[in-house]
C-alpha cells in the first residue's frame, strides 16, 4: 500500500508545511459513502496484515497516509505546519493536544512516525471495536480503562517509561473524550507528568479535525463536511521544569491560539 503513495510521506515530513494540492480531489456525488467505502477497504487490508503478524511500522504509516489521501480525494483539505518542531529533538518526546474526532487517530501516526517511532494513549473500548481494535492493538499502545483514574495514571506512567526508554514518543489527549469543544478544566495534566518524570520535552499539537464529526448513530461515522479545513500544528519543544504548570499553560494557550488562527474561536468554552 506504501509504495503506491509516490513520495507522499517524504512530502509531508520532509518540510516544514503541507497544504493540500486541489488536484489530488475527485468530483464525488457523495463524499461520505466515497471516503468510507475506502476507509473499510483500507481497514480490512490491515486487519489481514495484523492476523499475518506482519503489521509493522511501515503498514502502519501507509494505512494512515491512505486514509488521509481518501479524505484529500473526497474533498477535505489539510493544512500542517510545524513539522520541523520534530526535528528538533533527536529523541522521543510527549506529545500533546486536543481531541475533536477519528480523524486524527488515524491520520497522525502517517505524519508523525517516519520522522519519530509513536504510539498513542488509548481507551480500551477502542482496542475492543472490531473494525479498528486489531490495528489500534498492534502498535504498541498504552491502553487505559478509564473506569479508575488512579490506577490509569499508574499504568500511563509505568508503560510510558518503558515506550519512551524504547525511544518511541507517545500522543497524549488530555480530555476525557474527544469532543470539538476546547474545554481547559477538562485538560488534566498526564501529559506534562510523564514528560517530566522521563524528564523528555513536550510538543504541542493543536488540530481542527471537525471536517469528520462525530456520528448520530454510530460515533466513527459522521457525515464529512469538505468545507471546514482539516487543521493539525506542531509547536516549539518545551522542557517542563519545576512543577509543570507553566508548561500546561503554554500547551493550553498553543492551542487556543491556532484555533483562532483557524476561524475557530467558536469552539473554546473556557
Amino acid at each position: 500500500m506504501l509504495e503506491k503513495l509516490s513520495g507522499y510521506p517524504e512530502i509531508i515530513a520532509k518540510n516544514d508545511s503541507y497544504k493540500t494540492d486541489e488536484k489530488r480531489h475527485k468530483r464525488v456525488v457523495s463524499p461520505s459513502f466515497y471516503f468510507y467505502r475506502n476507509l473499510l477497504r483500507v481497514v480490512l487490508y490491515s486487519n489481514k496484515k495484523v492476523k499475518k503478524g506482519i503489521y509493522d511500522r511501515y503498514n502502519w504509516v501507509g494505512s494512515s497516509l491512505e486514509i488521509m489521501r481518501n479524505l484529500e480525494e473526497a474533498g477535505l483539505k489539510f493544512d500542517i505546519t510545524g513539522m520541523g518542531n520534530l526535528r528538533k529533538i533527536d529523541g522521543p518526546v510527549i506529545f500533546i493536544g486536543n481531541h475533536m474526532s477519528t480523524l486524527e487517530t488515524l491520520v497522525l501516526p502517517g505524519i508523525i512516525q517516519p520522522v519519530k517511532p509513536v504510539i498513542f494513549i488509548i481507551k480500551k473500548e477502542l482496542v475492543d471495536f472490531p473494525l479498528f481494535g486489531p490495528i489500534a492493538a498492534a502498535r504498541y499502545p498504552i491502553i487505559v480503562g478509564r473506569t479508575n483514574p488512579r490506577e490509569d495514571f499508574k499504568l500511563v506512567m509505568d508503560e510510558g517509561k518503558k515506550r519512551l526508554e524504547d525511544g518511541r514518543s507517545i500522543v497524549v489527549f488530555p480530555q476525557k473524550t474527544r469532543t470539538p469543544f476546547l474545554d481547559s478544566s477538562s485538560f488534566n495534566t498526564m501529559g506534562i507528568k510523564l514528560a517530566k518524570r522521563n524528564n523528555v520535552p513536550v510538543i504541542p499539537i493543536a488540530l481542527a479535525t471537525d471536517a469528520w464529526p462525530n456520528g448520530k448513530i454510530i460515533k466513527d461515522i459522521g457525515k464529512l463536511d469538505p468545507s471546514k479545513t482539516v487543521y493539525f500544528a506542531f509547536g516549539e519543544p518545551m522542557k517542563v521544569e519545576g512543577s509543570g504548570s507553566a508548561q500546561h499553560q503554554k500547551v493550553l494557550e498553543f492551542i487556543k491560539q491556532k484555533l483562532k488562527e483557524w476561524g475557530r474561536e467558536k469552539l473554546i468554552v473556557n
